[in-house]
């Protein structure tokens, strides 16, 4: 119970004198209702955030976002940090990076298993391919039964997205193929000695191998359902980030969204613009058509689709555990961010950049002559990055 001010006016002045040193040393919070605790203050400028990366071509998005100020406009100040697979995932989930995006499927198995991370929006698809040996007896997927697979690593995305189209086509991956695991740089060799059949890899290693060694593709990311209408990759933010600062996890969310749509505007001065900002090593020639070859198309609710699609598809290949629900794993991989919707995305506005569109398409042979030109390209957004001089032994 408060005691009545007229009866004690010296403490009332006294409680004016405290609560007015109180409010200078919080800065002048406004005062709170009964109750109620004062509202937290905003950092002073634009809040930092950390975004590990790994110089691969896909990563375009977060390029742009930079160079173009997209991060700036949402007042937010990044840092780039180099990494690897390993240290990315790992970096994300224990909080040493704040956001990146990256594959659905190579972050829903340590989400299983308990990594704080947090998927918020897509970025492209397009990235994976299984590919047969014309000398073989291969021509669809259902004809891999009993046959050698060769892949970069075991659980690796090539071998993810290779395990679901087998699985699709009524096969157990786990005992109906063989898998070896084979270096990028001699796939090619492996499908000349016969050492495997087919192999899982991406693109634009895969352009390569076709104009290369004539081998002919039997499950496509890009073109086959149901994966054509999944996300490749989504934007991920660390769960610690998420819990500290959810408004600066939104930020760089809409930020890394809006440069995929201006990937999508512009991919040949997408490609030009990592080479020349140092973030790819590569020529802008080959930056943009290895860029081309995926589709960025930013979006939230087929984002969340394909989280679920992936998880199920996932537990039926025997990916995931078999206690695992999949619903509930694509529930605890996503989170809604304020200001990320598809109907922000409607209406966001880039600029079209003359002479910035698509490169002129070029068949296989011309493709793989362009790649060959360069000793340093890494590829992908998977663990196979190799250069030329590896893959071509030149």
């Amino acid at each position: 119970m408060t005691a009545p001010t007229t009866s004690f006016p010296h403490r009332r002045l006294l409680g004016l004198g405290l609560s007015c040193l109180l409010a200078t040393i919080l800065g002048c919070q406004e005062a709170a209702g009964p109750g109620t605790k004062p509202a937290a203050q905003a950092p002073a400028g634009p809040a930092k955030v950390k975004i590990g990366y790994l110089g691969l071509t896909c990563e375009a998005a977060m390029f742009v976002a930079a160079e173009k100020g997209f991060f700036k406009e949402e007042g937010i100040e990044v840092e780039f940090v180099k990494t690897d697979w390993d240290g990315l995932r790992d970096g994300l989930g224990l909080g040493r990076f704040d956001a990146n995006y990256t594959l659905i499927m190579y972050l829903l198995k340590p989400i299983e298993q308990g990594l704080d991370v947090k998927i918020t929006g897509g970025v492209h698809s397009g990235c994976l391919r299984v590919q047969a040996d014309p000398k073989s007896s291969v021509k669809t997927v259902a004809d891999l039964k009993g046959k050698t697979i060769g892949i970069p690593t075991m659980g690796s995305p090539p071998f993810l997205f290779a395990s679901r189209a087998l699985k699709a086509a009524g096969m157990d991956p786990r005992s109906d193929v063989t898998w070896k695991v084979v270096s990028p740089e001699v796939m090619g060799l492996a499908l000349d000695n016969g050492d495997i059949d087919a192999v899982a890899d991406s693109e634009p290693l895969g352009s390569i191998l076709a104009a290369t060694k004539n081998v002919h593709t039997i499950a496509d990311q890009a073109l086959d359902a149901p994966y054509r209408d999944e996300y490749c990759c989504a934007t991920v933010v660390s769960g610690k980030f998420l819990a500290r600062d959810p408004a600066s996890a939104a930020k760089v969310t809409r930020a890394l969204l809006k440069g995929a749509l201006w990937v999508d505007t512009n991919p040949g001065a997408a490609g030009e613009l990592s080479v020349a900002s140092k973030y790819v090593a590569s020529t802008a020639e080959i930056n943009g058509h290895a860029i081309g070859k995926l589709t960025f198309m930013p979006g939230v609710t087929k984002c969340r689709d394909s989280i679920l699609s992936a998880a199920r598809e996932m537990k039926t290949a025997g990916l995931l555990n078999s206690s695992t629900d999949p619903d509930e794993l694509a529930r605890r991989a996503w989170t809604d961010l304020d200001g990320v919707t598809d109907e922000w995305l409607k209406g966001v506005q880039v600029e079209k950049v003359a002479g910035g569109g698509a490169p002129p398409a070029l068949d296989p042979v011309a493709l793989a002559r362009l790649f060959a030109t360069d000793t340093n390209f890494r590829f992908m957004c998977c663990d196979q990055c190799v250069s030329r001089t590896e893959l071509c032994g030149q």
